[in-house]
């Protein structure tokens, strides 16, 4: 499959902010490895900081939507939290640069270029029925945010567990599966 242009430099970006950082990664380095003029990258990112803050926003609106994909509006509450955060291990142990690239981001000064409307898009496909679960007293009367907070620690707990080791596929969906069950007993109402 061919990409265009755009495609070209975002996947290039990606690389090499994964690999040498945002400040060791210079827009010229981009251009010349996406095989671009460094006019052709300036003319779809204005700046190096607008092609850091858009490609955290494609693939933070990419995650949304395979999320969105696979809630299934009928399931209870526990059937759609246990889902989300099996999908969301198993996408990011798919997806590792740019799981990655998530976590740099969002240690990073530009997650302040990003309007609070657009992080709420990002979460949207769970902070919804987060907070139906807290209001139906299915989840511990907690913020929402801080809910997806520990949701989201969790995911790069296991993440970080289970690439630093070499279990078979068992061993991988048990650990998935008990990290699940060590979060869902911290957030449900007693």
């Amino acid at each position: 499959m061919l990409l265009s242009k755009q495609e070209q430099i975002q996947a290039t970006a990606l690389r090499l902010f994964v690999a040498d950082g945002f400040h060791g990664t210079p827009t010229a380095k981009i251009a010349a490895e996406a095989g671009v003029a460094n006019g052709t990258l300036f003319y779809h990112y204005k700046t190096k900081e607008e092609l850091v803050v858009s490609l955290y926003n494609k693939i933070q609106d990419e995650h949304a939507a395979n999320v969105q994909a696979i809630i299934n509006k009928d399931d209870f509450i526990s059937t759609k939290f246990r889902n989300i955060f099996i999908h969301s291990v198993n996408w990011a142990l798919s997806n590792r640069d740019k799981f990655y690239y998530i976590q740099q981001f969002k240690f990073s000064p530009h997650l302040s270029n990003v309007s609070p409307e657009t992080l709420e898009q990002h979460t949207i496909g769970y902070s919804a029925f987060i907070a139906e679960g807290i209001r139906k007293k299915l989840l511990k009367q907690q913020p929402v945010s801080l809910i997806i907070s520990m949701f989201n620690g969790h995911v790069y707990g296991i993440y970080q567990y289970l690439i630093a080791n070499d279990f078979e596929t068992a061993e991988k969906e048990k650990v998935i599966n008990d990290g699940y069950e060590m979060l869902w007993d911290m957030v449900k109402y007693m």
